[in-house]
């Protein structure tokens, strides 16, 4: 496998360096096409690249929180910035800051037959000739863009790339100024409200204050405490009058028993005692005013319980319902303090945000301005000149390799023998004689010719054919006329009577009769003379000196061709010529016309078949053989004819056969 592969490879050099000349010309022709269309049609574009880069870092003029967070970095945020970049909006302020509506290379309907379409169509497509003509590219692993703009003018290129970068960077500020804008105005309204809000709740607070005692939490607790002493002091005189109550009770019954010791008892009065033995009415005068007296302690102590107990429900309510105060109090005084955190905290955004007003910052700068071109960047002329030559060489190697695939003829004697699985016995040059009498001149006077040599490799290999039974009649025949086998005829016989054999050449083709355009003879009376029975062999044949041969030409006759070479009388003279010669060749008419070849086969010992080189098809051979494999006649041999040394060399295989190799100059001469 490796040498059929080493094999292919050079016969595919060979192939390409056969089609050089046209590979060649289909080169100069796909450069001659690229060098006119990149100088007369192609429209050179030039090319500016502007570079911008985010900025995550900002100069702190003042501590204030911006309205507007800066950009956070990260791919997200880098995606959107180059979408911000190539969006629509801001290509729409390009159109407008260059006047691009008014370029014909933006705007295609200046040059254009159709209606003038309104001012949002060509808006539109200015747009999106735009956005064809820009690119926005991230620096990878970077916060850097590139601008790129390619137009037909290197100012304009130049203009668009950096008038792009400018409006990025006053949108950026633009969206800040109207974010900060409107954050003041929302705040300053707020402000305003919350103001009102406050006074409101303020004024709630001071009404509520002057509506009601001045409470607080202090004064509650000294009344709660009030509260705790007279509940205290009431129990006391509750107890008082208990005990009072008592000891009224105890007199009263003491009075009722009229018992004086028992008296006495309940009365526990000094007074009273040293009366013990005082008359009756004198005891009991004293006892009855004893009697008042606890009476009156015991109403006062009632007096005072019940006054007692009035104060202290009047303090119970008091607490209640100053409680209930200092309890709306403070909600009206929590809410307007509230009021007042949020309002002063507006207050203060609104005044951070009024000084933000005039010290915004853009998130990006830009790192360059693109530089002019010097020179159009489209096309690139070195670049289409090679994809040129590389197509020309493709399209003429596609040529080349097509039309050696079409081609059907055969160079050598390798491609002959695999075509037909017969054995290539010689390969014969074209003799260079300008008519058919000088071929045989020319063999006869340069014996060490190429031509000669390959007359002799010829018989050689005819001999050896068959070494036990070499053959003695010849067929000398082909596809069609013109391809040699008449001159491989008597070259051959010429050639075998170089060994002291004695030949006979027959002219088998006695349809065309061509052996009058290689000899002068006598054409008067020949081969059907014979089989005829109108004239002896020996009158009729004539001996040529030239080749030292004898020569039997065929005449032209009526006669059927194929039922002359059919007849009994043509296989017994061919018996008396094979007993009469040590070597009959017979020239017989292309088989692929007539049945002549075929038919004479049967008489033979060996079938030439001549192949004309680079000429006769593929096609033709293979009927060839199939036609003499059919009448069980297969063919001995082929010859590979009228070989151009040049073309073989032109072809690649000058080197590799013989004759046609660089070293046969030391062994031919021409």
């Amino acid at each position: 496998m490796p040498a059929e592969d080493e094999i292919d490879l050079i016969e595919l050099a060979r192939t390409i360096w056969r089609g050089k000349l046209v590979i060649a010309l289909a080169m100069i022709a796909a450069g001659a096409v690229a060098y006119a269309y990149l100088t007369f049609i192609a429209v050179p574009f030039y090319t500016a690249q502007a570079v911008v880069a985010l900025e995550n870092r900002q100069e702190t003029v003042v501590s204030l929180d911006s309205v507007m967070s800066g950009l956070s970095g990260d791919q997200a945020t880098i995606n959107t910035e180059v979408e911000v970049l190539r969006s629509r909006n801001l290509v729409g302020q390009l159109v407008d800051e260059m006047a691009l509506l008014e370029d014909p290379e933006f705007n295609p309907f200046l040059t254009s037959d159709q209606p003038t379409p309104s001012a949002q169509i060509a808006q539109d497509a200015a747009i999106d000739a735009v956005l064809d003509a820009i690119r926005i590219a991230n620096v990878r692993s970077s916060y850097v863009y590139t601008i790129t703009a390619v137009t037909t003018s290197a100012e304009k290129s130049q203009k668009m790339a950096d008038t792009l970068a400018g409006l990025y960077i006053r949108d950026q500020l633009t969206v800040k100024f109207e974010a900060t804008a409107q954050a003041s105005s929302w705040l300053t309204e707020r402000v305003t409200t919350l103001k009102a809000d406050l006074e409101q709740a303020e004024s709630e607070v001071q009404a509520f204050s002057a509506s009601t005692t001045l409470i607080s939490p202090e004064a509650l607790e000294a009344i709660n405490r009030q509260i705790k002493d007279s509940r205290d002091r009431l129990a006391t005189l509750g107890q008082t009058r208990e005990t009072l109550a008592a000891r009224v009770a105890a007199l009263e019954a003491a009075l009722a028993s009229g018992d004086r010791a028992q008296m006495l008892a309940a009365a526990e009065e000094p007074a009273l005692e040293r009366l013990a033995d005082a008359p009756q009415a004198t005891f009991a005068a004293q006892y009855r005013a004893v009697m008042e007296r606890a009476q009156v302690d015991l109403t006062r102590a009632e007096a005072q319980v019940i006054s007692l107990g009035a104060s202290i429900q009047r303090q119970e309510a008091d607490f209640d319902r100053q409680s209930r105060d200092l309890v709306a109090l403070e909600q009206l005084q929590r809410e307007a303090l509230a009021t007042r955190t949020i309002y002063e905290y507006f207050l203060t955004r609104l005044k951070e945000t009024s000084v933000q007003e005039g010290i915004q910052q853009a998130d990006a700068r830009i790192l360059s301005y693109a530089a002019l071109p010097s020179a159009p960047t489209q096309p690139r002329k070195v670049r289409a000149m090679a994809l040129a030559l590389t197509l020309g060489l493709i399209v003429g190697s596609g040529i080349v390799f097509l039309r050696e695939m079409l081609h059907s003829g055969f160079r050598n004697g390798e491609q002959l023998e695999q075509a037909t699985g017969i054995t290539v016995m010689g390969q014969v040059p074209l003799i260079p004689a300008r008519k058919r009498k000088g071929v045989i001149e020319y063999l006869v006077e340069m014996p060490t010719s190429a031509a000669a040599e390959a007359i002799r490799n010829l018989r050689t290999s005819l001999l050896l054919s068959n070494i036990d039974n070499p053959p003695k009649v010849i067929l000398s025949t082909s596809s069609v006329p013109g391809e040699g086998k008449t001159t491989t005829a008597i070259a051959l016989a010429q050639n075998f009577t170089g060994l002291g054999k004695s030949v006979l050449l027959i002219e088998g083709d006695i349809r065309r009769k061509v052996f009058s355009e290689y000899f002068d003879l006598d054409e008067s009376r020949g081969l059907l003379a014979v089989l005829a029975g109108e004239a002896q062999f020996e009158d009729v044949v004539q001996p040529l000196a030239l080749i030292g041969a004898d020569v039997l030409i065929g005449e032209r006759s009526t006669t059927n061709a194929a039922d002359v070479f059919s007849s009994d009388r043509f296989k017994q003279f061919m018996v008396e010529m094979r007993a009469r010669y040590d070597i009959v060749i017979i020239d017989t008419p292309p088989v692929l016309l007539v049945p002549d070849a075929r038919i004479i086969a049967h008489e033979v010992d060996a079938v030439l078949f001549t192949v004309k080189w680079d000429h006769t098809t593929r096609a033709q051979v293979r009927e060839a053989v199939r036609q003499f494999a059919t009448v069980g006649r297969p063919i001995t041999g082929l010859v590979l004819g009228q070989i151009d040394p040049k073309g073989m060399k032109r072809y690649g295989y000058g080197n590799s056969y013989g004759a046609y190799a660089n070293y046969g100059s030391k062994y031919y001469n021409s």
